[in-house]
């Protein structure tokens, strides 16, 4: 195994983002080109070592050159070497990619992400009184009519699941339920509430 040269890294760093300014300054390809043949390989690398497919591995690895053509100014050798600048900008863009194709995914048409409709506010107060016509409705009936009639609408048993739950016969659960819902269309037919 060889130890890597420090005076020989420096001044490639230094060569490297010498070739960044060139480029920054005069649009330089031979520089870019020198720049792409050392590390376009290398962030091709990277990406498939972060997962990426090499297919798109290759894509990222150029869109990452191209942003070093566009913004070469924004390198400052001060900050980061010319590498880290550039896998910075690999990762990134990866990262941006898969967030895209994620939120892709959702189709934005989709019934379920569109919100409802929103209710009618007519509506909304005509439930409301036919809710509180309903309440003083059944608040008329026997004790023994309300439970059955619970019973069936809100815990919604059948009427032979009734029986069995309060030992009353088959025919008696009927007839409470039919005579309970007798009095209580009366009730709301004087209210004028007909739609029962």
């Amino acid at each position: 195994m060889s130890i890597a040269d420090p005076g020989r890294m420096t001044s490639e760093r230094d060569e490297f983002a010498d070739l960044v300014e060139r480029i920054a300054r005069h649009r330089d390809r031979e520089a870019f080109g020198r720049l792409f043949d050392h590390f376009a390989p290398r962030l091709e690398a990277y990406l498939i070592r972060l997962g990426s497919d090499a297919a798109s591995a290759e894509e990222l690895a150029q869109e990452a050159m191209v942003t070093l053509w566009r913004k070469a100014a924004l390198f400052d050798r001060a900050k980061s070497s010319v590498g880290t600048w550039l896998y910075r900008i690999a990762r990134n863009r990866r990262i941006d990619v898969h967030r895209r194709n994620r939120d892709a995914a959702l189709d934005p048409e989709e019934p379920l992400l569109q919100p409802s409709a929103p209710e009618d506010a007519d509506e909304i107060i005509d439930a409301r009184r036919r809710e509180d016509k309903i309440r003083v409705a059944l608040a008329v009936l026997p004790p023994e009519q309300i439970e059955l009639v619970r019973l069936a609408f809100y815990s919604g048993l059948s009427h032979s699941q009734i029986a069995d739950s309060t030992g009353l016969p088959l025919g008696t659960v009927k007839s409470r339920i039919r005579l309970a819902f007798s009095r209580l269309r009366k009730a709301l037919e004087d209210d004028g509430l007909t739609e029962f």
